[in-house]
Parts: C-alpha cells; structure tokens; sequence
C-alpha cells in the first residue's frame, strides 16, 4: 500500500506540483497541503483525474493553532473507490480569511462546513446555508477553539414559572463540588491500596 501512496504522491506532484505544497504518508494515508488559492482547484483534480477518481467524501474538520498566524487547518479526508485508497488534504487558514465551499463539488460537504463554521468559526465562501448546526441559534463563541472557556459562558435550563427555555450566565458553587479524594486527578497524601506493591 505504501509504494502506491508513494507513487501517487510522485504523480500528484508532477501533474499538480503548484497546487501541493507538500506531500506525506502517514499512519497508512497520503496527507497533502495545499495554498488556499489552489483548495478547489486541487480537489477539483483529485475527484475527476483518472488515476484519482477520489469520489467520495468522507468528511471535513477544523483544526486550531491558536499560536500559528494562520489559525486553523481545514482538513478533508476522501476515499477512491477505485483506487482502493483514502487521502487527507489540509489547508491553512487565518482568522479573517474564508475557505472555499466544497458543496459544488461533494454534496456531501454541506453539513461538514456547517459543523467547522460552528464549531470554529471557519466560514466558507459559497455556502447556500451556512448556519449553526449543533450549537443552539442564540449560542455565543466557536466551542471547539482552544481559547474557548471551558465552563461555557451561559447554561441553559427550563424555567417552570415562566414556561421557556432560561440562558443565564455560568456560575460555579465551589461548595456543591464533590471531591473524590481517590481519584488521581485529587493528588492524595496517603498511599492507595496496591501502591505499595510499586516499590
């Protein structure tokens, strides 16, 4: 399988060398980054190319570096099915920068883009409906950032007396935690039973 993926990397860099700014097998996978401008094009290429006929799209994510000038990488993994082979593209993007949509390509990329816009804030240019998809219409932020707080930044709950759904700001009662003192996370000052058994 190796010298396959090898051989289509050699081939994809001949035939589309401007188009792949590198090429590297990993873990049983082809992985190729691309330049934002050659995105579509690249895929375009990969989907239609004879000796590609990567058709199916398995799916699409975001990826957060929140320390790198380009934030986020989007990633799209495909499968050839004639090929017998699977290949991951990655793109990188800045915070202020749009990504091409795939949805005129692969249909089943609308979701996908819906689940990075909302997940991450990524948008895609093009998209016919790019709105939240797991998140709530009113919900605030892009939870899967790594800046993101991890208590969130209002909870939920239905109200009885009014008869409607209640966002209210987070709050944490120390006083209601429940400390697990065996738990590791705790770090406990006695010796647990079976320790002893370490030295």
């Amino acid at each position: 399988m190796t010298t396959s993926l090898e051989d289509l990397a050699v081939y994809l860099r001949e035939s589309r060398g401007a188009a792949v700014s590198d090429a590297a097998i990993a873990y049983g996978e082809l992985t190729l980054t691309t330049q934002l401008e050659s995105y579509v094009e690249l895929l375009t290429f990969l989907r239609d190319d004879e000796r590609c006929k990567f058709v199916s799209f398995i799916d699409l994510c975001g990826v957060d570096w929140p320390a790198r000038e380009k934030r986020f990488d989007v990633v799209v993994h495909l499968l050839s099915p004639k090929q017998n082979m699977r290949i991951r593209v990655k793109v990188a993007v800045a915070e202020d920068e749009s990504v091409p949509s795939l949805t005129g390509l692969y249909m089943g990329a609308e979701w996908f883009e819906r689940e990075a816009w909302d997940m991450y804030g990524i948008p895609f240019a093009g998209h016919s409906d790019l709105r939240r998809i797991l998140t709530d219409y009113g919900f605030e932020g892009f939870p899967l950032r790594k800046d993101f707080p991890t208590t969130g930044l209002v909870e939920v709950r239905y109200d009885d007396s009014v008869k409607r759904v209640v966002y209210e700001p987070v709050e944490l009662r120390q006083e209601f935690r429940n400390f697990d003192f065996l738990s590791p996370w705790e770090g406990t000052d006695y010796v647990l039973p079976g320790d002893e058994k370490a030295k």
